[in-house]
This record gives C-alpha cells, sequence and structure tokens, in this order.
C-alpha cells in the first residue's frame, strides 16, 4: 500500500511514520526547502501526550523541552503586574505539560522517522502540490511540482498542510468555505541577543496591553524568541508572506516599552505572521483523501492544543490506516478516524474561541479582569475557571 501526505509538518511527520512503521510505502511532500524554523512557543499536554507516549515519541519530545518557572505580565515599565507559577499551570493542565518551541517538536518528529525501516518514507522538500485527484478505482493521484517532479499515484491522499492547505483547496473547494478568522493575527521570530536572553531565562513574559500582546523567551542556543498577537482591523483574513509584515508589526507595537522596541529592532525582514484562525469542515475524508491537522480542524492558537492535537491526530490516522489492504478497507479507516477524533477537536476548537473573546482585552476593564483571574488562580473554584480559560479544560 502506497500513502502521499503533503505537509511535512508535525501532524505530517507522524502520519507518515505509522504509516510507515505498518509496512506502507509513504511519499512526504512538502514545499518548503527543508524543516522549517520560524514557530511558537507551544504547551504540549492533553491526548497529544497519552500518544506520544504510545508511539514512543514522548522521550524525544521531552529531551527538546524548556522548563520555565513562571508566567509573567509587565506593564511598558517592565514592571511585574500579575503571573502564575508554572508548577500551577501544569497542575490547571493536567499535570503532565511540556514547553516545545514549535520547531523543536517538528525536528522531533523528523528524526523518530528513523524507527523506520530504510526507504519507508520518502521525503521531497521543495516539492509543491499542482494538482490532485480522487480515482474511480479508489486510489488517488497528485501532480507534484519540484524536485523529480511528476504524478504521483497512491491508495490515500493525506493533506497535513496546515489551515492553508492546498490539499483541501483541490479536492474539497476553497480556502474562504472552511476558514474561520477569529479577528487577529500572530507573528513570531528568533532573534540573537544575549543580554536579552540573559534577562528572560527560565520565564515567559507577556506584555499586560489592551488590544495587542509581545510575549518574549530565552532560549537554550543564547536567542530570544519573540510572540505577537494583534487584533487584525482590517478582517482581511490574509495568510503569510506579506512584504509589509516587518512594517505593520513595527506599527502595531510601537509604545508598549524599551523590551518591545528591541524585539522589534531584531525583526528580520520577513517574519512569520498569519491570520489566527480555524478551519471548520463538514467532513474531513472525501474518496481516498483526508485531511489532519490543522489543514482539516485547526483549532488556532487560542486553544493551546495544536500541537498535541496534531500529533494526536496523526497517530491515530496512521494507525488506522496502517493495516488497511485494499480500497474499501482505506474507505472504513477514514470513517473511524473521523468518527473519533472529531469530538476531540471540535471540543479544542470551542475552547479556543472561548478565549478569543478575551485573549486580547479590549479595554481596561477586561485587562483589570484577567489580572484578577490570575493572581487568584490559586483560589478553589476559581482555579477551575483559569484551566477553561488558559486550556480549555477543567481541573478535575
Amino acid at each position: 500500500m502506497k500513502a502521499i501526505v503533503v505537509g511535512a509538518g508535525i501532524a505530517g511527520l507522524v502520519t507518515a511514520r505509522q504509516l510507515g512503521l505498518a509496512g506502507w510505502d509513504v511519499e512526504l511532500l512538502e514545499k518548503s526547502h527543508g524543516p522549517r524554523p520560524d514557530g511558537y512557543m507551544m504547551d504540549f499536554f492533553g491526548p497529544g501526550v497519552d500518544a506520544s507516549q504510545r508511539i514512543g515519541l514522548y522521550p524525544r519530545l521531552a529531551a527538546a523541552a524548556y522548563r520555565p518557572d513562571s508566567l509573567e505580565y509587565v506593564d511598558t515599565r517592565g514592571l511585574r503586574t500579575c503571573s502564575l507559577d508554572y508548577g500551577q499551570f501544569s497542575r490547571l493542565a493536567g499535570g503532565n505539560v511540556l514547553s516545545l518551541l514549535r520547531p523543536d517538536m517538528e525536528r522531533a518528529a523528523l528524526a523518530a522517522l528513523a524507527d523506520v525501516p530504510a526507504g519507508r518514507v520518502r521525503i521531497r522538500y521543495g516539492a509543491r502540490l499542482a494538482g490532485a485527484w480522487n480515482d474511480d478505482d479508489g486510489g488517488v493521484r497528485a501532480a507534484v511540482v519540484g524536485p523529480t517532479g511528476k504524478v504521483l499515484t497512491g491508495n490515500v491522499l493525506v493533506g497535513a498542510d496546515g489551515i492553508h492547505s492546498e490539499v483541501r483547496a483541490r479536492i474539497f473547494g476553497p480556502e474562504r468555505d472552511y476558514l474561520r478568522p477569529l479577528g487577529m493575527r500572530a507573528a513570531a521570530f528568533i532573534a540573537e541577543d544575549p543580554k536579552l536572553a540573559s534577562r528572560f531565562r527560565n520565564r515567559f513574559v507577556l506584555t499586560d496591553s489592551i488590544g495587542r500582546m509581545a510575549g518574549i523567551y530565552s532560549l537554550r542556543t543564547g536567542e530570544v524568541a519573540a510572540f505577537l498577537v494583534y487584533r487584525d482591523a482590517g478582517g482581511t483574513g490574509s495568510g503569510p508572506g506579506s512584504p509589509d509584515a516587518r512594517d505593520r508589526l513595527c506599527e502595531e507595537f510601537a509604545g508598549l516599552g524599551g523590551t518591545v522596541d528591541r524585539l522589534l529592532e531584531l525583526c528580520p525582514e520577513y517574519p512569520y505572521d498569519d491570520v489566527v484562525a480555524q478551519t471548520i469542515m463538514p467532513v474531513w475524508h472525501r474518496g481516498a483523501t483526508v485531511l489532519v491537522g490543522d489543514a482539516g480542524g485547526a483549532v488556532s492558537l487560542l486553544a493551546g492544543q495544536g500541537g498535541s492535537l496534531a500529533i494526536a491526530g496523526g497517530a491515530l490516522l496512521g494507525d488506522l490506516l496502517g493495516p488497511a489492504s485494499s480500497p474499501d478497507g482505506v474507505s472504513a479507516a477514514l470513517g473511524v478516524f473521523e468518527e473519533r477524533w472529531r469530538p476531540q477537536v471540535e471540543a479544542a476548537q470551542e475552547a479556543g474561541r472561548r478565549a478569543a473573546r478575551t485573549f486580547l482585552p479590549a479595554n481596561r476593564a477586561q485587562r483589570l479582569a484577567r489580572r484578577w483571574v490570575i493572581r487568584a488562580a490559586h483560589l478553589p473554584g476559581v482555579d477551575r475557571l483559569v484551566a477553561r480559560q488558559i486550556v480549555g479544560r477543567t481541573v478535575k
């Protein structure tokens, strides 16, 4: 059996690994010319923890994790307004949280392909999808532009190519039918500044600001990672790659204090900057094509579970498809995947929509309310409220 997986991000790599371990031949297509260096820090908890432990990926993730002491909000002078102990945050999230940079998660999943027999999974970087079709005989075809570009055939086509999925556009319809912007954009970049890295070691620091938020944390490399979220005033919902992204960020985040000013000086010419959105679809599979991860069920960074769901969803899809040996077997596996996985994704999407209402305070009253919630997080009852706002779950 042969699979064509489009997108060598977290979900695509995990799906490809599980299929390869099950004996499938996998063509893994990625339009980037190598592993992507951009991305923000994610708190890894929930279903992805269980899935990564089950498939043997967890040790690689744990080795790459950061262990911050606290999450702090600061004013424009850099003075702390409220904070949350990270041990307490871990408890609110279920007691098992890893803080991981998104590129590190991808590298861990990529390294785990070494568990698959040689030649079973072939990664084609720089390969762009130019066409995709479900065939009448139950198979699929994909036209590829790039290195050794040609028309590939397979038994299943997996779209793991993110919220701007080309597979989704080719098989299910245009992006506008499924992408639901949440009224914000997020930017992220990594820069070198030893002084900032030393100052912010072992803590995540966020600006306690209205309508926008900048975050900073230091990396073990001596670099700093910046995370910027702001309202999408134009409401365009446009994707990444805007040539004026740096200028827009400098304009949006002016006046938030010296630390943010320094981050803006360090901002590269073309930072990651994309719409904060969810992917809402009535069905994730059609014929022998299926979507996994953000391509079919993006929850947005506000839900805090994107990486976790990418690993858990990819592992489930790969394991269900693994035993299939015919078009009927593939069809049955895709149906079971959607039946079992959709409730998890929809619950996380609801958590993301709740978080969107308060993530960026619109006024001083909302900002004060956030401070109160965080300061009172240790109180019985309030801890459940914090859990719902931060991680989309209720502590037991």
